[in-house]
């Protein structure tokens, strides 16, 4: 991707009142930014009405100095690959309308957070809780959910059982896709049961849904199946010498119940 396509009709602050969340992460020099590390990649992917809209800012940058051998280890970004990439003075306006008035969603998000507002500081921009309403930590919230566990990005695609099959390096646009499900798993409890439903039901004028129960199957056992069953109630009271716990219930044991 290039930087000039990656950008897609970006948005400031909604003025309908619903909120606009963009998942956001990065990838950097290094684990410090106090030490002079730089970001090197950006993602951020719009959601609204927890649906993503298709409006995405993705971005390489030129870092202007070296990278750590073990942070391109993590994510597999060279030097080499981000010669000629803009420098971030160069692109941070328009990260910054793109983040402006929305609630990001970043799993760890100290780290992200820290790596922005040193950049932004760095060329008179304002930091993110200036710039943005709300910062939503998946990381904290996991730990909350799930006290004592493995709360990785990894590990939450594993125990959502969300398909992580493309994500051979540590990409921050893959990360965001990822994560964007990772957030509607960790939220479901939040939504009404029926959200999921086709408001295209018809309904009652007072706006409620009409809803027809269907009449239960009741399947009877056929007579070989009960002949099998009082094989094996035979046997069962063979074991325990007497008559077993299944026999003493009300219901009689042939009726097919």
């Amino acid at each position: 991707m290039s930087n000039s396509s990656d950008a897609k009709e970006m948005s400031g602050s909604r003025s309908d009142g619903v909120p606009r969340y963009v998942i956001l992460d990065t990838e950097t020099t290094g684990l410090e930014h106090a030490q002079g590390h730089r970001i090197i990649e950006f993602a951020g992917l719009e959601m609204i009405n927890r649906k993503l809209t298709g409006k995405h800012l993705h971005l390489y940058i030129h870092p202007e100095r070296e990278i750590d051998p073990d942070a391109q280890r993590v994510h597999g970004i060279s030097l080499e690959f981000l010669e000629g990439k803009p420098k971030f003075r160069e692109v941070a306006e328009q990260m910054a309308d793109f983040l402006r008035g929305a609630e990001l969603i970043i799993h760890n998000a100290p780290f992200d957070v820290g790596f922005l507002n040193a950049e932004f500081d760095r060329v008179g921009l304002p930091p993110i809780n200036k710039l943005c309403a709300n910062v939503i930590d998946t990381l904290r919230e996991a730990r909350d959910q799930f006290p004592g566990k493995r709360n990785s990005l990894d590990a939450l695609c594993d125990r959502f059982e969300i398909d992580r099959s493309n994500r051979t390096l540590h990409g921050a646009l893959v990360d965001c896709e990822l994560l964007s499900e990772v957030y509607l798993w960790m939220t479901r409890g939040q939504e009404s049961l029926v959200m999921d439903i086709d408001m295209d039901l018809p309904g009652g004028q007072d706006g409620s849904m009409n809803f027809e129960r269907k009449p239960l199957l009741v399947k009877r056992a056929s007579e070989q199946e009960q002949a099998d069953h009082q094989s094996y109630l035979n046997e069962l009271d063979k074991s325990v010498k007497g008559t077993c716990l299944w026999r003493s219930l009300e219901a009689p044991a042939g009726d097919g119940a």
